[in-house]
């Protein structure tokens, strides 16, 4: 098995939406923000060859959404999710399987285009099997007001048009090849994998924890649907993963690709960071 980053670009975020009820004083110490509040963050996916499958777990914003949509977000950097196949030896039409840890715009948006003449949308990996989950995708083609904005349907419906969906049964193995915990506080059924890769376990922890600046309990996002529950199911997740050194995959930190966190006197705390051509 080969594990690959795959940046797909980067974007901003209002910093107190990003960390709910902690104060700016608190949260700035590890995510500085602009004079618009604003803070950076990635779009990391990851990228697995095993065995004649080549999985992407993720692919960022896309890019068919018009102006009016992308100027909110403050897309920047000179990565995609293209170029950054391509760097490595790889393009769209590799990819065997799409592996979608949730559904909102931010995670899923790459996986539909335009076609050549923008009359129609078709999949970005026309090769490939897209996975969810029969609730998380019941709850997206159906979204609450809250989440409305997240879950957009020229994302997700034509997955579904195309015969490229499927759906991971629970308490099941993704392909044979690596574990899926469900987690339910930022949005139904979000999907994090947990990987067995060089004697380590890498979790790819999509926003369960989107950065290390989210490691200390209370620092939840106001996007986060049932923000206490996300708060338990993170304490439950550092826990094991403090317990047993598991590799922490960040999806959206801006400054950190990995950590590792450890048991403190006053909690569980960031331990290390590195980049995860290191391990």
């Amino acid at each position: 098995m080969k594990l690959y980053t795959i940046d797909t670009g980067y974007f901003k975020l209002d910093g107190g939406a990003m960390f709910g009820v902690v104060p700016k004083v608190l949260w700035s110490r590890t995510n500085p923000a602009d004079d618009k509040n604003l803070c950076p963050w990635a779009m990391r996916s990851l990228l697995i060859e095993d065995k004649g499958k080549l999985i992407l777990i993720d692919n960022g914003i896309g890019d068919k959404q018009d102006d009016k949509f992308l100027k909110h977000y403050y897309l920047h950097g000179d990565v995609t999710l293209n170029s950054s196949l391509n760097n490595l030896g790889f393009s769209t039409d590799d990819i065997t399987d799409v592996f979608l840890s949730h559904l909102h715009f931010d995670h899923c948006g790459g996986s539909v285009k335009w076609n050549n003449d923008r009359t129609s949308f078709e999949m970005s990996f026309k090769n490939a099997k897209y996975w969810s989950n029969e609730d998380h995708w019941a709850h997206a083609i159906k979204p609450n007001y809250r989440e409305k904005a997240s879950f957009l349907k020229e994302n997700i419906i034509p997955i579904q048009e195309s015969g490229h969906l499927n759906f991971l049964k629970k308490d099941t193995k993704f392909l044979n090849r690596f574990d899926v915990l469900l987690v339910d506080g930022h949005t139904e059924s979000q999907m994090i994998p947990h990987i067995k890769y060089k004697n380590r376990t890498i979790v790819f922890a999509a926003d369960l924890l989107p950065s290390t600046g989210h490691i200390p309990l209370a620092y939840v996002m106001g996007y986060d649907t049932q923000p206490l529950k996300t708060l338990n199911e993170k304490a439950k997740f550092l826990k094991v993963a403090a317990d047993n050194n598991y590799i922490i995959f960040l999806q959206h930190d801006n400054y950190n690709e990995c950590c590792t966190v450890k048991h403190s006197e006053k909690g569980i705390i960031l331990d290390k960071t590195f980049s995860l051509s290191e391990i």
